[in-house]
């Protein structure tokens, strides 16, 4: 598979310590990634290197194709949200939009307004920026991040420190670009459960360490309700599960299958397992919430 962007060994280290360690990720084109982990976990610096904002230690990335200093002017068609905005608070949206665009020599008749209707920020008129809730300055924020029409867009939590309306106006609007632009995005949130609204495909980040890579459909087959099997033979027991049409399952370890079909039928299951001299150690049907799967993976809450 091509993908837009992707990386090698990506690896950022401050002293002795590896901030990112040997990353590698992969995004499609029309994507919308969620690089998920705590804070601290290293999501930041890895924005900061695929934005051109910081180099590596080690590894490589690779941009639209480029790799190594050629990939260096694919930064050009990267749009950068990273921490807070940069955005000056006694001008008005179209003012701080217009400063970007002349640095960036864009002249374009309508531009900014129709930056601004992309973002849901057409109808402010001359409001200061200094009197914007939070959620607009976000939206601001990416709107400044749109000027020079980039394929890509890199934000950094920019969910966090929302109220709900907030976080669903930014959420709205990121969908809408996505679908609307075809803009690829990568966005950074330790908040799995909204992220999970939108976002395509996922990396799970723990200790700058890449722990796992999946789709939205993968996921959500991981946390979906089940039936969670023990017992002291799965070889006998798959074949038992067979034999009652049962198809849909998964062998997790040596004493643990996970069901995914006719989950009202464990009383059903257990007395064919008898049946055939299968022993049940036990029998339960789970139903793993995103945040727990992702609290399991990194090792659980305390270690937030």
């Amino acid at each position: 598979m091509e993908y837009l962007l992707s990386t090698n060994g990506l690896t950022k280290r401050y002293g002795r310590k590896n901030a990112v360690d040997h990353v590698n990720l992969h995004i499609r084109q029309g994507a919308i990634y969620g690089l998920i982990g705590r804070n601290g976990a290293g999501k930041t610096t890895i924005l900061r290197m695929i934005a051109g904002l910081a180099s590596p230690t080690e590894g490589e990335i690779s941009l639209f194709g480029e790799t190594g200093k050629k990939s260096l002017y694919m930064t050009s068609r990267i749009g950068t949200l990273i921490e807070s905005p940069g955005l000056y608070p006694n001008m008005s949206a179209a003012e701080n939009l217009k400063l970007k665009c002349l640095a960036l020599g864009v002249r374009k008749k309508g531009y900014i307004e129709e930056l601004l209707d992309a973002v849901g920020l057409n109808g402010v008129g001359r409001k200061r920026v200094r009197n914007f809730s939070l959620g607009m300055k976000q939206r601001l924020g990416i709107a400044l991040a749109l000027v020079g029409e980039p394929d890509l867009l890199v934000l950094d939590e920019p969910i966090n420190g929302l109220d709900p309306q907030g976080i669903a106006e930014v959420r709205e609007t990121l969908s809408r670009l996505n679908q609307e632009r075809n803009i690829t995005l990568i966005i950074s949130s330790h908040i799995l459960e909204e992220l999970s609204k939108i976002a395509t495909d996922y990396g799970i980040i723990h200790n700058g360490v890449l722990l796992q890579e999946l789709t939205q459909e993968e996921l959500l087959a991981r946390c979906s309700e089940r039936i969670e099997l023990k017992t002291d033979d799965t070889r006998r027991a798959c074949v038992v599960l067979e034999e009652m049409g049962i198809r849909d399952y998964k062998v997790i370890d040596a004493g643990t299958i996970q069901i995914f079909e006719r989950l009202n039928d464990g009383g059903e299951i257990t007395m064919k397992l008898a049946e055939n001299g299968v022993k049940t150690m036990g029998i339960t049907v789970k139903n793993e919430a995103l945040e727990d799967y992702y609290l399991n993976l990194t090792g659980g809450a305390a270690n937030a």
